[in-house]
């Protein structure tokens, strides 16, 4: 059995009224658990969409405070020696002899689904604790260049044009130009799928912006802290935690993203 692909095929049969049945084959989004674990440790179960799943191993564990440079990491690769039926969905992460970690972290044996974050864990004092505010950083984002955003990341979400299915997460320099956009069934899964991509390729994000294609919820403004990430916008709507987090974070949010507005909820000074 190979690795599951982005997108999987089922027969479906179309009514509309006043027309007879039409039988076609419909794209649909794929979506697997994946273990991740860390020296075969099994760390995480999430529900994902398969498709760059080392960059999503990585941006977990970096954004749940495990790693913490690129070089903790030698190799992260599919596990061959599984049962057929989950070939593709265990990845081992691999790190140098002398990597420590808190073996405490790991008693949580974290699981995700697909729609929300890791269920049950004391995240934001957590976070907070590990990562203190932004300072005074000098990014300037313009109201101009930020409204032609979600037509650059809607045209990289090659999955979603098959499928309709998919949560997009994307990372942006102040002049607009996409460094990185990457597509999952979880909204926080395409968040840490972009924090992976970043850690593995020695990405600093202090001077980036995130753009997320759904709602943005206090979990994703807290990973984009741990990235040290200061400008936060969403198409969607933000949740209160979110807007509070941000605001204690030292963080700009925007959401509500629209072709010829936007809603700004803290951190005015970066939006010009």
């Amino acid at each position: 059995m190979s690795t599951p692909g982005p997108v999987s095929e089922f027969q479906r049969l179309h009514w509309k009224e006043g027309a007879a049945r039409a039988a076609a084959i419909d794209s649909i989004t794929t979506e697997e658990p994946l273990e991740i674990r860390l020296r075969g440790q099994s760390i995480a179960v999430t529900m994902r969409t398969p498709g760059h799943d080392a960059e999503l191993a990585a941006g977990f564990l970096f954004s749940e405070n495990i790693l913490k440079d690129r070089s903790e990491i030698l190799e992260i690769a599919h596990c061959p020696d599984t049962p057929v039926t989950a070939r593709g969905n265990i990845i081992n992460v691999f790190t140098p002899t002398g990597f420590n970690f808190d073996a405490s972290q790991l008693s949580r044996h974290f699981f995700t689904s697909s729609s929300c974050g890791v269920c049950g864990r004391s995240a934001i004092e957590e976070i907070q604790r590990s990562h203190s505010p932004l300072g005074n950083d000098t990014l300037q984002v313009q109201a101009e260049t930020l409204i032609k955003l979600p037509p650059k990341l809607k045209q990289a979400q090659t999955t979603f044009s098959k499928t309709g299915g998919l949560h997009a997460a994307g990372l942006f320099n102040p002049s607009g130009d996409l460094i990185v956009s990457r597509e999952d069934i979880g909204r926080h899964n395409a968040v840490d799928k972009v924090l992976g991509h970043a850690f593995l390729n020695e990405i600093k994000l202090n001077n980036t912006l995130l753009l997320v294609s759904g709602r943005v919820s206090f979990e994703i403004i807290q990973k984009a802290l741990v990235g040290r990430i200061p400008f936060i916008a969403a198409i969607s709507a933000p949740s209160s935690l979110a807007i509070q987090s941000a605001e204690e974070n030292g963080q700009t949010l925007v959401a509500f993203l629209r072709e010829h507005s936007l809603n700004l909820y803290t951190g005015p000074h970066r939006l010009t």
